[in-house]
């Protein structure tokens, strides 16, 4: 019989697990479907350019499946049930259930909101094409005139400040931040960011933990109050409660647990790519949420996935962590490298040459997921005996 597999999510992790599986898994053996909300590859990246003003290419799923054996089915995941390898899935036509032999869960992150009352009902956020498209139609409502608040201290809360400050100079844009701005840089690299901050004229607030978000504005815990026409919410990232609801382990953070090689803990025939897994790297500790580990998780889970049905020795990409890339702006940027233990070494990348590598990147990964047909086949494997798998086909 055909081996079913099913992959949630279309974004990095998911649409380039469905593509090389479907160059390196033979047609009459496989049968992959593909669901995703929404039918187009968002470049996840860039999406605070989108909510600054600025314009992204159109990258269809349909074409980026072209050519290739994947079926795409353009719904929101609303159940999954590990245990009767089942998921559920609706449209504007109603839901139904798909059932599956091998699931690779790459659904990916949100905004996390940490429980603060009125982020949900208040805040903007750029972790998904919809809410970076919600808050772009409210800062055009705003022109040259109003108050931008952007909550949050890391890479995302960075390059959202920047992008906007740049892209509308009328605006008075402000960062509120419960530790220091870009407190996981190293030295060379956090002098650059404040003098980028200050080159536009971005009021930072640190040490400043946002306990209430308002209509216009936002309230500190200490009783400051921010107005605010528009506040971005960037203080990190939560994966959808749907994993642990259906029976698959978690990690405290709700990531579903898995082993080195992608492979649910509590449930093997689930293999996770992105955001969406816990997974200890090379160093030791969990990989982050963020585009490098979608890339890393994903190459790894297709290896173990083609290794463990075909019965095919295939080599496993390493789970190791570089450094951080980071826009300030389309001119500016950093690249700051980080050692075994994903702490900043000394030096980093610094200015337009750092612009330009990050911004190769962006491209570059755009490209692997989003290339019509993903190339040509090439060899392609054929499903495997039951005695002719082995369970430790990819090297952990």
């Amino acid at each position: 019989m055909t081996h079913r597999i099913v992959v949630l999510g279309a974004g990095y992790a998911g649409a380039f697990s469905a593509g090389y599986l479907a160059r390196r898994l033979h047609a009459d053996d496989f049968e992959i479907t593909v669901v995703n909300a929404e039918p187009d590859f968002v470049e996840r990246l860039r999406l605070h350019q989108l909510a600054a003003g600025q314009d992204l290419r159109h990258r269809p799923l349909a074409e980026v499946f072209a050519g290739t054996a994947v079926r795409l089915r353009v719904a929101r995941v609303t159940d999954v049930d590990a245990g009767r390898r089942t998921v559920t899935v609706a449209d504007g036509e109603g839901s139904n259930r798909l059932e599956y032999d091998t699931l690779v869960y790459a659904l990916g992150s949100t905004a996390a909101g940490h429980g603060v009352p009125g982020v949900a009902e208040h805040a903007f956020h750029v972790a998904a094409r919809p809410a970076a498209l919600r808050l772009r139609a409210r800062l055009d409502e705003l022109g040259e005139d109003g108050k931008v608040l952007v909550v949050g201290g890391g890479l995302t809360a960075i390059e959202a400040a920047t992008e906007i400050a740049e892209s509308r100079p009328g605006l008075r844009v402000s960062l509120a931040t419960s530790g220091e701005l870009g407190e996981r840089l190293g030295t060379k690299a956090r002098r650059h960011l404040l003098h980028a901050f200050d080159r536009f004229g971005i009021t930072v607030h640190e040490h400043t933990t946002i306990e209430r978000v308002e209509e216009t504005g936002a309230v500190a815990a200490d009783g400051r109050a921010f107005a605010s026409d528009a506040t971005v919410w960037a203080a990190g990232f939560a994966v959808h409660p749907i994993a642990a609801a259906g029976g698959l382990g978690v990690a405290a953070d709700g990531r579903i647990t898995t082993d080195r090689r992608m492979r649910s803990v509590s449930h093997p025939d689930v293999y996770v790519a992105g955001d969406s897994a816990f997974v200890i790297g090379d160093n030791g500790q969990p990989m982050p949420m963020s585009c490098a580990s979608a890339g890393y998780t994903a190459l790894r889970a297709t290896a173990a996935i083609i290794g463990d049905l075909t019965g095919r020795r295939l080599k496993a990409t390493s789970l190791t962590y570089f450094g951080n890339h980071l826009s300030l702006g389309r001119r500016d940027g950093i690249f700051q490298l980080v050692d075994g233990d994903a702490r900043a070494k000394p030096g980093a990348l610094c200015g337009r040459a750092a612009a330009r590598i990050k911004s190769a990147i962006v491209a570059t990964s755009g490209w692997a997921v989003s290339r019509p047909a993903f190339g040509k086949p090439g060899r392609q494997y054929r499903l495997a005996t039951t005695e002719e798998r082995s369970p430790d086909v990819v090297a952990a």
